[in-house]
């Protein structure tokens, strides 16, 4: 049976299932393989407001809160009388088994894949749920700095190098990808299968951990669990982090839509490094608006609202919805599919977007009206678990998706 909403947070499914929408945008984008996807005014200013408002900061939103889960899952194993080894392994073998179904998500449909990368840092970095705050908060500047610098080396090196002009703020960055233009589907999952061994290690160095990190510290606090008594701290961070995402990526996004003329090579480098490296104050900037929403509407509870319930729905069954969405993509976009990613422009692509991040709330909705899991929790669940034995609910109340 689904966990009970009296027992789970409104804030955290509702971010993710709002934010899900995010990734569909940044995904089907994504998926264009041309040149040609400005074409008018209203390509223009979408491009704007999503590389300012999306594009880099839903990762780090989804990675703050998967580094969240994994203290509340430690929780409650331990509360369902387990102990540090229980603990340890749970989340290794949660681990294992995302790193594993990303490796089928990343071959068969998407390279760029979250569920690897999520997978990796639990396997990987699992010890730093029993570090100090002050270890917790000192690490994730670490990795940002070390993150940033080596962005900045290598990005700016090839600029210099090679004197292209450089891909600014992901618009262009699946002209790079071999696997997106390979006309047969076994070609492309050779292609995506070299691709996603890059990019897995990569996408956790360079983009989860310091968002991870900072949700561990914040799961330790019950932020997200007891929005109330962190009401200023919450405002705050919604303001500067939103503000700091807005204001940083507003030059790469108007470069981006041709809205002001390009610069030289290592100033446009310089724009889209400063874009993405804003989104680890967006994305939490982004958690901390939502919480604040999820703090007012629990006063008349979730299911007096609808939509509130269908979006929550879909954070519930993230995985899922994830995986259904790379589904779509590939069958619409790929050149073994419609082949739209060769054609659509990025106005296309946000209505594919939005028409599929639709029809996972109304999906959600209904199953959680039937009282169902989303299948990819479900299943992952009963991997996680099996042979595990705990004498309390931790597996019932065990979070869903990849957070």
């Amino acid at each position: 049976m689904p966990v009970p909403h009296t027992r789970r947070s409104l804030a955290p499914d509702l971010a993710r299932g709002f934010m899900l929408l995010f990734i569909a945008l940044v995904n089907a984008r994504f998926f264009l393989t041309h040149d040609d996807t400005v074409r008018d005014l209203g390509d223009r200013l979408l491009i704007l407001v999503q590389l300012v408002l999306v594009d880099g900061r839903a990762i780090p939103l989804f990675s703050l809160l998967f580094g969240y889960g994994a203290v509340w899952i430690a929780r409650r194993v331990t509360e369902a009388g387990g102990g540090r080894v229980h603990v340890r392994t749970v989340l290794r073998r949660r681990g294992l088994w995302l790193l594993l179904f990303g490796l089928v998500h990343g071959v068969l449909l998407l390279p760029v894949d979250i569920l690897g990368a999520y997978g990796l840092a639990l396997l990987l970095f699992t010890g730093f749920l029993r570090a100090r705050d002050r270890t917790l908060l000192w690490s994730a500047g670490a990795f940002a700095v070390l993150s940033l610098t080596l962005n900045v080396l290598l990005s700016v090196s090839e600029a210099v190098g090679e004197g292209d002009t450089a891909i600014s703020g992901g618009s262009e960055v699946s002209a790079a990808v071999p696997s997106l233009v390979e006309p047969g589907f076994v070609a492309a999952c050779i292609e995506r299968f070299q691709e996603w061994t890059l990019y897995t290690p990569v996408t956790l160095l360079f983009v989860v951990m310091p968002p991870l990190l900072l949700g561990m510290w914040a799961g330790r606090r019950r932020v997200l669990e007891r929005p109330e008594e962190y009401r200023r701290p919450l405002v705050i961070t919604a303001a500067v982090g939103l503000g700091v995402a807005v204001i940083a990526g507003l030059p790469d996004g108007l470069v981006s839509a041709g809205l002001l003329p390009t610069p030289d090579p290592v100033v446009e480098v310089l724009l889209w490094i400063a874009h993405d490296a804003a989104g680890w104050a967006g994305g939490p900037g982004w958690a901390a608006l939502i919480t604040l929403l999820a703090l007012r509407l629990n006063t008349g509870g979730p299911t007096d609202r609808p939509l509130v319930t269908a979006i929550t729905a879909v954070g519930e069954r993230s995985m899922s919805c994830y995986l259904f969405q790379a589904v779509i993509f590939t069958l619409v976009f790929a050149p073994y599919g419609l082949g739209w990613g060769a054609t659509a422009s990025v106005s296309t692509a946000a209505l594919v977007a939005v028409g599929t991040w639709g029809t996972t709330v109304v999906a959600a909705f209904l199953c959680h009206r039937a009282g169902l899991r989303g299948p990819a929790e479900a299943l992952l669940r009963r991997l996680v678990y099996s042979g595990v034995h705990l004498s309390g609910p931790a597996r019932e109340t065990d979070p869903s998706g990849p957070h």
